[in-house]
């Protein structure tokens, strides 16, 4: 069975390599001008530090959670210590959604 780690290791070094330049592909036609509308919003060029600080918010809050369940170890249960990464990470959303919703407004997008 040892002989299965470096075959699949291999295999998903291809697969990245083969994701990266499909994707770089798909840029460069759409640089060219060379597909459809639809496309180029899917990987067009968009604000993606609102995504950044979205993500960044949530793993804060779930690392948050995650050490006062270590720091209060004999007081919280691990189902307390679950249900503060939920309650933590679904704030973050919370918190990302008005900050986004503030920024399109000030860009004049107001969806």
């Amino acid at each position: 069975m040892e002989f299965l780690i470096p075959i699949a290791f291999f295999i998903a070094l291809a697969a990245i390599i083969k994701w990266g330049m499909d994707n770089k592909t798909r840029r460069l036609l759409i640089e060219k001008g060379m597909v459809d509308e639809k496309v180029k919003f899917l990987y067009g060029e968009h604000d993606r530090s609102l995504s950044s600080i979205k993500w960044g918010m949530v793993l804060i809050g779930i690392g948050l959670a995650l050490l006062i369940g270590q720091i209060y170890r004999y007081d919280l249960s691990d189902e307390a210590t679950i249900g503060l990464m939920f309650l933590f990470a679904g704030l973050g959303f919370i918190i990302y959604y008005f900050l986004a919703k503030k920024k399109m407004s000030e860009n004049g997008n107001p969806e």
